[in-house]
């Protein structure tokens, strides 16, 4: 009776799971080196910035609004807030990246995904070992907490347990209870990251955008020193803030492009083409000024 040969077996076995490992790393992205920001895309509202009053194509409700509309830019001179970090579900958004793997010295399997952010050198963790979220009770920061999963080649994000944020410049807040998530898909030297945010407290529906990247061979990541100065005496507690219906600068922007008001309100019925219809119908600034 022959023996099996129980050292053939396991060199067999060895070898097939190295085929499998292959082919399941395999369709992971090396997303790794440095990623700079394409402005062609939404370049207004991510470098002047959106104007006041413009919330028209985004998803959020009367809560949102009232915030929206009691914001003052002026809130940004106060030492507090002038080297304050832009949330992880924001930074990417007006400047370059980049992106480093963390791998086991020892089996090489992807631990973590860290990324920088170029201003303010802010630095983020999406683990990737499948560790489970901390409980509701744990601390929010401006990063959040990420966990990562490949999709084939594409990178899946889940941030939870964010600070209150923002989604644009011009006091659309985003909440601590929102849930974001992110993909990363790389396309050979560029990179698309699409944003999808889910927000209870202040969104009607999920808010989406997207961001442009183009791979960089010879940019080097520099320090972003911030030091915050007292640029305007105030009196102790002073924080800048419109009260309901005290904003003179709420309708500018509708007035400028000759905008019904109401459009230029947004929420979820204001992103999609069928309001266009409806809009037809509102009253025109300029029709409304020739009444008076």
């Amino acid at each position: 009776m022959c023996k099996p040969n129980y050292t053939s077996l396991r060199l067999l076995v060895m070898f097939l799971l190295s085929i499998c490992f292959v082919m399941s790393s395999s369709a992971q992205t090396n997303l790794g080196g440095i990623w700079l920001a394409d402005y062609t895309e939404d370049r207004g509202d991510r470098i002047p910035g959106p104007a006041l009053g413009d919330y028209g194509g985004l998803p959020i409700n009367e809560f949102d609004r009232l915030r929206a509309q009691s914001w003052n830019a002026s809130l940004l001179g106060l030492p507090e807030y002038q080297c304050r970090v832009h949330p992880s579900d924001y930074a990417q958004s007006f400047n370059n990246i980049s992106i480093i793997e963390e791998r086991d010295p020892r089996t090489l399997e992807l631990i973590a995904i860290h990324l920088e952010h170029f201003v303010w050198q802010t630095h983020r963790v999406i683990w990737m070992d499948g560790r489970e979220h901390p409980p509701e009770y744990a601390a929010h920061t401006s990063m959040g907490f990420s966990t990562g999963e490949w999709l084939g080649s594409t990178l899946k994000v889940t941030t939870t347990h964010l600070k209150e944020g923002w989604l644009r410049r011009n006091g659309v807040a985003r909440s601590d209870q929102a849930k974001v998530t992110e993909y990363f898909n790389r396309h050979d030297d560029y990179l698309v990251w699409t944003v999808i945010v889910d927000d209870p407290i202040y969104l009607e529906e999920p808010f989406i955008r997207n961001r442009n990247y183009t791979y960089s061979r010879d940019t080097q990541i520099v320090t972003y020193p911030c030091e915050s100065v007292r640029e305007i005496v105030h009196e102790p507690g002073y924080i800048p803030h419109y009260l309901p219906g005290q904003n003179p600068d709420l309708f500018e922007f509708a007035d400028t492009y000759d905008i019904p008001y109401e459009a230029t309100m947004g929420g979820a019925a204001t992103m999609y083409p069928e309001y266009r219809k409806f809009a037809r119908d509102l009253p025109l600034p300029s029709a409304m000024q020739n009444q008076e």
